[in-house]
C-alpha cells in the first residue's frame, strides 16, 4: 500500500491509495457537554434526505447514548475489539513528544484500520480496511439503550448527590451526535473495489457515484463509523452529502449573496452544540495556519475539539469537545490523549475561547473569520477544575462578530445574553 501522513496520529501509515488533498475541507465541531439528545438534528436530516422507499433504516445524522448505545449497534466496540485481536497490547498512545503542526497529540504506535486489514485474511483476499457487515438486526434500533447511564460504583447511603461530584460522575452517560466524518482517508473509498466513491477536490466531501456503485457494501464494511449505508431498493450505497445546495450556496433565503451556508442537522440544533466550516488544506496535506477561523481556532490553536476514534487511522473531520464529567479512562480511548487538556481549557476558559464558544448556532451561514470586541467586566465566578481545585474565571461582555465567505459580516453577539422584560400592560403574563 502506499504511505500517506496522517496528523491526528503523528506518523505516516499505509493506506490503498495515493496521498491526495482538496483545496478546503468541510469539518465540524460538536460540543457534547450541551447535546440533550432530542433528536432534532436527526429529524431535519431525516425528512431532508432519507424519508424514501428503502431508506427507512438510513439514519445519516443519529444521536445516540454513550456509553451503550450505537447505531448500528456496537459499531465501535465491536471494531475496538477487532482492532486489539490483530495487534493485542500495542494499540496505544505515545504523548510523550507532540508537535503541534504534525503530531498535537502525540504518536499512535498501533495499528489502524488500514494496516490491521492483512491480519484477516479470507477467500477472495485481504480487506484493504478492517472492518465488518453488520447484521439486520444491529440496524433496526437506532435509538436502543438510550439515556441509559453506567455506574462505577454505588454511592454511599448517607452520600446524597456523591454520583454526581465533579470532576467526575459516578453515574454517568451523555449524548453524541455523529453523522459522516467526511475522513482525509476514508475506509469506505478505500474499500470500494468499483472507485465509485471520491472526495470532492473543492471542499473534501465525500460522495458515492451512483452510476457505478454495485452494492458490494465494501463501503459499509470498510467504513469504521458505519456511515455509508446500503439501500435494498435501488442495491446501491448511499451516505450524508454535507447538504451540498448549501454547502454551494445555491439557498437563494440563506445565501442572497451565495455564500456557502451549514447543513440541515447544524442548523436545526436545539442545544447549540454544532459549528461548521471550511478549512484551507495546504499542499502537503496540513491545515493552513488561519487562527481567526473558528473551526482552526478550536482544533489546532486551542486543541478543545478532539477527533473521534483517530487511532482509526481515517483522519475524520469530525471534532467533539469531551463532556467533562466522564470518566477519563473511556474518553481517552474514544478521543485519544488531548482529553485532559480540553476539559481543562472547557471547563474555565479563558476570555477569547469564552467568546468563540458563542458562534455556535448562532447563524446559519459558515463561519471563515471571527474578530472580538472587547467590553466590560461583569462577574466572576468559581469552577471546579478536573484535579478537583478551584479556579475563579474572570468573565468579560465581549462581542464577538462572525464573517462569511465574502468577508460580510453575518452574526454579532455579546457573551452576556441580554434580557428583555415585555410591558405588563400588553402582555398578560409578565414578570
Amino acid at each position: 500500500m502506499p504511505e500517506v501522513f496522517n496528523w491526528q496520529i503523528g506518523r505516516q501509515m499505509s493506506y490503498p491509495h495515493e496521498e491526495r488533498h482538496p483545496k478546503m475541507q468541510f469539518a465540524f465541531v460538536f460540543n457534547t457537554n450541551r447535546c440533550i439528545g432530542c433528536q432534532t438534528c436527526t429529524m431535519a436530516c431525516k425528512s431532508t434526505w432519507t424519508h424514501s422507499k428503502g431508506q427507512e433504516l438510513m439514519w445519516w445524522n443519529n444521536v445516540e447514548t454513550k456509553p451503550y448505545g450505537g447505531y448500528p449497534q456496537h459499531w465501535d466496540s465491536k471494531l475496538l475489539t477487532m482492532l486489539e485481536e490483530a495487534n493485542p497490547g500495542e494499540q496505544v498512545w505515545d504523548a510523550r513528544e507532540k508537535d503541534p503542526d504534525r503530531k498535537p497529540y502525540g504518536e499512535f504506535k498501533g495499528k489502524t484500520i488500514f494496516e490491521a486489514a492483512d491480519t484477516k485474511p479470507r477467500p477472495d483476499g485481504p480487506q484493504a480496511a478492517l472492518g465488518y457487515l453488520p447484521t439486520d438486526e444491529e440496524w433496526r434500533s437506532p435509538n436502543i439503550h438510550e439515556d441509559t447511564a453506567t455506574c462505577k460504583s454505588a454511592p454511599a447511603k448517607d452520600e446524597y448527590g456523591g454520583g454526581t461530584t465533579l470532576p467526575e460522575h459516578r453515574v454517568w452517560f451523555f449524548h453524541l451526535a455523529r453523522i459522516c466524518n467526511h475522513c482525509t482517508y476514508p475506509g469506505c473509498l478505500g474499500s470500494c473495489p468499483r472507485n465509485a466513491i471520491y472526495k470532492r477536490p473543492e471542499d473534501g466531501v465525500v460522495l458515492i457515484d451512483q452510476s457505478r456503485c454495485r452494492g458490494y457494501r465494501k463501503c459499509v464494511e470498510g467504513c469504521p463509523y458505519k456511515k455509508a449505508m446500503y439501500r435494498p431498493t435501488t442495491q446501491t450505497s448511499e451516505k450524508c452529502i454535507a447538504c451540498l445546495p448549501r454547502i454551494e450556496g445555491k439557498d437563494p433565503t440563506i445565501s442572497p449573496t451565495g455564500a456557502p451556508a451549514e447543513t440541515r442537522c447544524m442548523t436545526s440544533c436545539v442545544g447549540k452544540i454544532r459549528l461548521q466550516g471550511l478549512v484551507e488544506i495546504d499542499d502537503d496535506g496540513l491545515w493552513a495556519k488561519r487562527p481567526d477561523n473558528p473551526l482552526y481556532y478550536l482544533i489546532r490553536e486551542r486543541e478543545i475539539a478532539l477527533p473521534l476514534y483517530p487511532q482509526f487511522g481515517t483522519e475524520p473531520n469530525g471534532f467533539y469537545i469531551p463532556p467533562r464529567w466522564v470518566n477519563r479512562d473511556y474518553l481517552t480511548q474514544m478521543f485519544g490523549p488531548g482529553v485532559q487538556g480540553a476539559i481543562e481549557q472547557y471547563s474555565c476558559p479563558d476570555r477569547e475561547l469564552l467568546a468563540v464558544l458563542q458562534l455556535f448556532r448562532a447563524q446559519q451561514q459558515i463561519l471563515f473569520r471571527f474578530a472580538i470586541e472587547q467590553g466590560p467586566k461583569v462577574g466572576e465566578i468559581e469552577v471546579t477544575m478536573p484535579d478537583g481545585t478551584s479556579k475563579t474565571q474572570e468573565l468579560f461582555n465581549d462581542t464577538i462578530m462572525g464573517y462569511n465567505k465574502f468577508d460580510e459580516e453575518v452574526v454579532r453577539i455579546t457573551v452576556q445574553e441580554p434580557t428583555f422584560e415585555r410591558p405588563a400592560d400588553i402582555h398578560v403574563n409578565s414578570i
